[in-house]
């Protein structure tokens, strides 16, 4: 009979085996080295009909080790385009506190807004269907780390691309989906009417923000003294302001729009006329995955280049099919192989304008004249379409 005690003497014996063949071992050659500890426990196997003894949990350092997906589950390749078709859904950093551009309504549990929108763009050109998205919130100050980090895949963020922040951020720039300009809102009572009257008076300001750089720049060049207050966030910077803890608050013209519709009374606030400064806002992603800029920059190019043809999300199914204009044909997809080239389906930029809508489509549903904001579009119209409008697209050929 084999005995407990001949278990565990062959075991001892196994081990000083393994032990003594092992003469590469550091600890064995140098006499300064750690000492390795080998613990060997017999494991007694599971009688016929028993129930299994539950593996014991991993310890940290395995826990650490192992993978937190099955063995079987391939390995995301090549660039984002690849991860994110492969995980199912875009995540995309936007901002939650501002009507209009990113806001997240907790009552209804929906998002809305027109950088929002433009998510919803990119998720129509993925995968041909708009609500593939997970949208997430992201503040002024963490969002190029989100970026860095790949907690999102890209941010559409009233964000101003600056070479500084292409450059030193390192993160790269899609096309510019808003132009804008920073302004100054004051309060009505104050009389306060050109940048010049802000001599001596309080200005609050979102810090971490091109906003701050350019009021100080700008109070600078003026020869003008001030009291330049920072605030964490945009929501802390208007409450500051609402309370009249300054005299002025300044920002990107469109917040100031927006946010001037939150305060306490609307209606008792000076918008100036002057601007500061031109903000290109653009959404921004990873750097260097040339696939991936381009399946953004095409999805947005899609939409402003639909307007130039006056394809919009009303017309577009009843065009797809009559149409003989060539133009129309290669953005839609019913001629060349522009979508495929770029790693999607072919129709993708037909799925974005029936899903989301053209440039305008996205613009008026979040900003224009039927919203509570009614933003003109001022530059942000395209530049076939006269009065002033700068944007536009290259050509789908």
């Amino acid at each position: 009979m084999v005995t407990s005690q001949s278990i565990r003497r062959l075991l001892a014996l196994v081990c000083l085996v393994c032990i003594a063949g092992c003469g590469d071992l550091g600890f064995l050659q140098s006499p300064t080295a750690t000492p390795v500890i080998i613990i060997a426990t017999p494991v007694t196997p599971a009688l016929p009909g028993s129930t299994p003894t539950p593996d014991i949990a991993p310890t940290v350092d395995q826990a650490l080790e192992s993978p937190t997906v099955p063995p079987d589950t391939p390995i995301p390749t090549g660039g984002l385009l690849a991860q994110v078709q492969q995980r199912g859904t875009l995540i995309c950093g936007v901002n939650p506190d501002l009507p209009g551009f990113g806001y997240y309504d907790n009552v209804r549990r929906q998002w809305s807004g027109f950088d929002v929108d433009f998510c919803r763009v990119v998720a129509a050109a993925i995968f041909g269907d708009a609500t593939r998205v997970e949208f997430r919130a992201v503040s002024a100050a963490e969002r190029w780390e989100f970026i860095r980090e790949g907690e999102i895949d890209v941010l559409f963020r009233n964000s101003t691309w600056t070479a500084e922040r292409d450059l030193a951020e390192r993160v790269d720039f899609g096309p510019i989906t808003f132009h804008d300009g920073q302004g100054f809102l004051t309060h009505l009572d104050a009389n306060l009417t050109t940048p010049d009257d802000l001599a001596g008076r309080s200005i609050c300001v979102a810090g971490a923000t091109t906003s701050e750089s350019n009021v100080r720049d700008e109070m600078a060049a003026r020869g003008i003294s001030v009291d330049i207050q920072t605030y964490d966030s945009v929501d802390a910077t208007f409450n500051a302001y609402d309370q009249r803890l300054c005299d002025a608050v300044t920002s990107d013209r469109s917040q100031l729009v927006v946010k001037q519709q939150t305060l306490a009374d609307p209606t008792a606030h000076y918008l100036m006329g002057d601007l500061i400064s031109r903000e290109p806002l653009a959404p921004a992603f990873i750097e260097n995955d040339s696939q991936w800029q381009e399946v953004i920059s095409w999805s947005i190019f899609a939409t402003i280049y639909a307007e130039e043809l006056r394809v919009d999300q009303q017309n577009v199914a009843d065009i797809a099919e009559t149409t003989t204009n060539p133009r129309i044909r290669r953005l839609l997809g019913l001629d060349g192989t522009i979508g495929t080239d770029l790693g999607v389906s072919n129709d993708f930029a037909l799925q974005i304008i029936q899903q989301v809508g053209n440039y305008a489509d996205i613009y008026n549903r979040n900003l224009g004249p039927r919203t509570p904001f009614n933003l003109d579009r001022g530059p942000n119209k395209v530049w076939n379409l006269g009065e002033g409008g700068i944007l536009a697209a290259p050509p789908f050929r």
